[in-house]
Formats: C-alpha cells, structure tokens, sequence
C-alpha cells in the first residue's frame, strides 16, 4: 500500500505521505498502543527515512523502545520521545521566536509538551514559566521577551485567566491551552478551557484540555 501513500500494517496504516503534504511526519499519540504496536510502528517509519515523534509516551514504555531504538530521546516532563535522522534539525531554526508561557509549575508538563514539539520541528522557543494571574508582575516583568515572539502560546489550569491576559497585550496571535491543574470545580481543565473560549481578547485560539503538542504543532505552522 506505500504507493499510495500509506503502509497497512494490519492494525494501524500509516500516513507517509503527511511529511510531502503538511512539512511534518505523522506524530505516534502512544496511549492505548502496546509497546509491541509501538516498536513496529516505529521501525516502519525509520526504515522509509521519517523522524519519529511520540507523546504521551510513559517512562517505561519509553525504556522498552530505548533497547531497540538507542538514538531514541525522552523528555520526562513532556513525555515526549523522538528520534530525527540527524541531530541539524533542531539546530537549524526557524527564524521567527515562539514563547510558551505557563501560569503555575503544575502547568510546565503540559507547557513542555508544547516547546519540545516546536523544538523537534525546527523552532526557536523560550520558555517563561510560572507567570500567572495571582502574581501578575511576574508576567510584566517578562512582557518584553514575549512580545518578541511571532506567536505566543498561553499553557494555564485553574481557571485559564492568563490567555485572555497576554492575548490583550501583544500583537501576535496566541494559542492557550488549558490544562487539567486545579481543584474540583475546575472540573479538570473545562473551567480553563470555557474561560479561554469564552475570551474577549482578539487574536486567540484554543486547543483542547492538556493539549501541548497541538498547540506546538500549530504555533510551527504560524511560524513558517
């Protein structure tokens, strides 16, 4: 089936083809795959030359795929693995800036998900974490740097305040993502995510709950 754009491996057929079409190779999301699904998936995309990309990946599946794949990397936080066919990828950026900001520390795993996904694909980030609402100077005092960025992506829980914050502040557009971080009648993230959609700042779109790497995929695609 590669000849048309795809390889069936019987329980998932994979999208070679995305690479030519959107500049990017399909992204392995790892919950509900087994590691024995993993490790084809896997080796399929590195014998037909593509990178490879895993979020939610957990730690010890991450150690089962290390034994067969040794250039694999892992980022803890992010639980993101990758692997690229050299390592200039990540050394030859994108021209534009894309700062990721977080409202508290319990928001930094998802906020990584989101900086690791812009580094992979060949973005500069800057990483500006715990600057929320209930200190909002700590956010004034790094304005500066974010409104350098081409794109800003807004990463919060509780109540998601801090996107239409930032959105009324700069000019470029702002991605917020909000998280599941906050007690419960967050009602783990909705909270966060009806303030975000329901903002009246301009200029500002929203992905779903805890959704790191769809914020960082699109903030690359502003960015080109």
């Amino acid at each position: 089936m590669k000849n048309k754009g795809f390889c069936d491996l019987g329980f998932a057929k994979l999208d070679l083809d995305r690479l030519r079409r959107r500049g990017f190779q399909e992204v392995i999301y790892c919950p509900g795959k087994t590691k024995e699904h993993l490790k084809k998936i896997c080796r399929e995309f590195i014998k037909n030359k593509q990178d490879l990309l895993l979020t939610k990946l957990e730690k010890g599946t991450f150690a089962s795929l290390k034994k067969i794949f040794p250039r694999l990397n892992y980022n803890p936080l992010a639980k993101i693995g990758y692997l690229t066919k050299t390592r200039k990828r990540l050394a030859v950026a994108l021209k534009g800036l894309v700062a990721v900001v977080s409202a508290g520390t319990s928001d930094i795993p998802i906020a990584e998900e989101a900086a690791v996904t812009l580094e992979v694909m060949g973005n500069r980030v800057i990483r500006l974490y715990d600057i929320g609402v209930a200190g909002v100077h700590r956010l004034m005092d790094k304005i500066d740097l974010i409104k350098k960025a081409k794109v800003v992506i807004v990463v919060a829980g509780m109540e998601g305040a801090l996107a239409s914050l930032v959105g009324g502040l700069v000019s470029c557009p702002v991605i917020a993502v909000p998280t599941s971080c906050g007690y419960g009648a967050s009602f783990s993230g909705l909270s966060a995510l009806l303030t975000m959609l329901n903002s009246c700042s301009p200029g500002i779109a929203v992905v779903n709950i805890d959704n790191g790497f769809g914020a960082g995929y699109f903030a690359s695609l502003i960015n080109k």
